[in-house]
């Protein structure tokens, strides 16, 4: 194996102990089912791995592969067999997060999967991976004012069906 085909390798090796979980769990939420979200994460590993001398660094690698991930899975539920099966998400099946959920029963991750999905890519990026307005501008390919809107959009939604939960609303 020559030098550069290893150092691109130990990359991917490293990237995939990093970013991994993160990714798995971001494609469970867009796809509702666990194998297929392994599947998303595999594929974009796959991907990764074929442009890796494509990576300009121009954002982090994380911020890449979350973009790589999106695609991934668009391109998943554009296929006519996601079509045509029930994807519900159920809370005792979703892995579990980086942070403790501080509503146990689950009301504000239903309203959240409720959003438009350019609402929610964007609430998922920022708030659920913990992403800078950068990263997650970079990683869904739009501008910094775009993600704030779809995040205000989002909040505004968000504040309506959660109005009667909150007291202070």
């Amino acid at each position: 194996m020559q030098a550069a085909e290893r150092e691109d390798q130990d990359r991917l090796e490293r990237m995939m102990r990093l970013h991994g979980d993160a990714l798995v769990r971001m494609c469970y939420l867009y796809l509702h089912d666990f194998a297929l979200a392994q599947d998303a994460a595999q594929e974009t590993f796959v991907k990764a791995w074929r442009r890796m001398g494509d990576f300009r660094g121009a954002c982090s690698e994380r911020t890449w592969l979350m973009r790589v991930a999106i695609n991934t899975c668009r391109d998943i539920h554009r296929t006519a067999w996601m079509r045509h099966v029930d994807r519900g998400t159920t809370l005792d099946s979703l892995p579990e997060a980086g942070a403790e959920d501080a509503h146990p029963d689950g009301e504000v991750l239903k309203a959240v999967m409720a959003l438009p999905r350019r609402e929610r890519e964007a609430v998922l990026l920022r708030y659920y991976q913990e992403m800078t307005l950068e990263e997650a501008a970079q990683a869904l390919g739009i501008s910094q004012s775009a993600v704030k809107q779809r995040l205000q959009r989002a909040n505004r939604r968000l504040r309506e069906r959660l109005k009667e939960w909150y007291e202070d609303a």
